[in-house]
C-alpha cells in the first residue's frame, strides 16, 4: 500500500478533521522515530496513518479485543495486503487488545499515539496555535491538569516513553520537533483557523 492508497483508505472511513489531524500528527511523529532509530520512514508513517482510520465508525468503547476498532480495521488492512508487522502495531496499541508490543515500532506507535493528541491540544491553546514556542515545561505543567485535554490518558503517555526507554522529557522534547515542520498540514501555526 502506498502513502496515497494509505490517505485515501483514513479519508474513506474518517470525516472527523480532528481525528484526521491526529492520524496525521502520528504520522509524522512515526516517521521522525523512524529516521531517528534507522528504520523506514514510510512503514512507520503508514502505521501512524492507519492507527485510527476505523476509530470513527468503530469506536469500541467496550474495548473489546476483537470487535471494532483496532480490529476491524486491521482485518481490512490484512485483506489489502498490509504485512503482518504493521498490524500487529496497531492492534498492540489499543492495551485491550491483548497484543504484546514486541517491537519497536508497535512501541513507537504506542508511545506517540496519546503524547501527539496532546501537543496538538497544547499548541490549540497558544496565542501562536503553533508547536514553534511550545516548552516541554508547558506541556509537562499541562499534564498535571487533569481538567485540560480530558480524553488524554495521562498513565499511557508516562507507559509511553518507559516502553521506549526514553526520558518523558526527552520523548516529548522529541515529538514537539517532529511536528514542528508538519504544522500546516494539521491546519496550525500560520494555518490554523481563528477561534
Amino acid at each position: 500500500m502506498t502513502r496515497d492508497e494509505a490517505l485515501q483508505l483514513m479519508h474513506e472511513h474518517t470525516q472527523s478533521p480532528s481525528l484526521r489531524q491526529h492520524m496525521l500528527a502520528v504520522e509524522a511523529a512515526m516517521r521522525a522515530y523512524a529516521e531517528q532509530r534507522g528504520e523506514d520512514p514510510e512503514t512507520w508513517g503508514m502505521v501512524g496513518l492507519l492507527h485510527d482510520f476505523d476509530y470513527e465508525k468503530f469506536p469500541n468503547h467496550e474495548h473489546s479485543p476483537t470487535d471494532g476498532h483496532p480490529a476491524w480495521g486491521v482485518r481490512l488492512l490484512r485483506e489489502k495486503g498490509v504485512p503482518e508487522p504493521l498490524c500487529r502495531a496497531i492492534l498492540g496499541h489499543g492495551t485491550y487488545t491483548g497484543v504484546p508490543r514486541d517491537t519497536l515500532m508497535a512501541q513507537t506507535l504506542f508511545a506517540v499515539d496519546e503524547l501527539c493528541g496532546f501537543l496538538v491540544a497544547c499548541a490549540l491553546v497558544r496565542p501562536s496555535k503553533s508547536f514553534a514556542d511550545l516548552a516541554v515545561s508547558s506541556v509537562k505543567k499541562k499534564l498535571k491538569d487533569k481538567g485540560f485535554a480530558r480524553g488524554v490518558n495521562r498513565d499511557e503517555v508516562h507507559q509511553g516513553a518507559a516502553e521506549l526507554g526514553v526520558a518523558l522529557d526527552e520523548h516529548i522534547a522529541f515529538v514537539i520537533q517532529a511536528l514542528r515542520p508538519a504544522e500546516g498540514a494539521l491546519g496550525l501555526g500560520a494555518q490554523a483557523p481563528a477561534v
